[in-house]
């Protein structure tokens, strides 16, 4: 034997063979782990996307009419169902308005009353107009409104 050799008996052998398995072991579990946890967070933000609501032969003239649909939202490794009311307004049968439900005071919903032409919200009496603006009332400003589109003669409006 010469000098330059190095003799490493069976016991080292077998405790660098028995962390090298441990460490791979470890590896192959750790990094997906990491990935798991740390991935949602370092998506980007979730885009805006067309959410149908229905035919546009549901829609009378001059008569706004209520849709509604549910929406699915993931944030991280939770799935969220999401109702969203709208209400869409034509008085022409070509272009269409897309309400929000939601009155812009307290978010409390508001309901069309057909006899009186408004839009009423019952948790403080505020009053809008067939438009959505403000008649009457504590809201601030008139209800949202959203991007609308149709294609095949159905209605999709812009949301996320």
């Amino acid at each position: 034997m010469s000098s330059d050799e190095v003799v490493i008996d069976r016991r080292k052998f077998l405790s660098l063979a028995t962390w090298a398995i441990g460490v791979l072991i470890g590896a192959g579990m750790g990094i997906p782990a990491i990935a798991f946890i740390i991935g949602p967070a370092l998506q980007s933000e979730e885009e805006q996307v067309w959410i149908r609501l229905g035919s546009v032969s549901k829609v009378a003239l001059g008569v706004p009419t209520l849709f509604k649909t549910t929406i699915e939202r993931k944030t991280g490794w939770i799935v969220n169902e999401e109702q969203r009311s709208v209400y869409v307004l034509t008085e022409d049968g070509r272009d269409f308005v897309a309400m929000s439900n939601v009155c812009t005071h307290l978010g409390c919903r508001v309901r069309w009353i057909e006899d009186r032409e408004e839009f009423f919200c019952p948790c403080h009496n505020g009053v809008f107009d067939k438009q959505g603006s403000v008649v009457d009332g504590p809201p601030p400003r008139p209800l949202d409104r959203y991007e609308v589109k149709v294609e095949d003669d159905l209605l999709y409006i812009l949301g996320g």
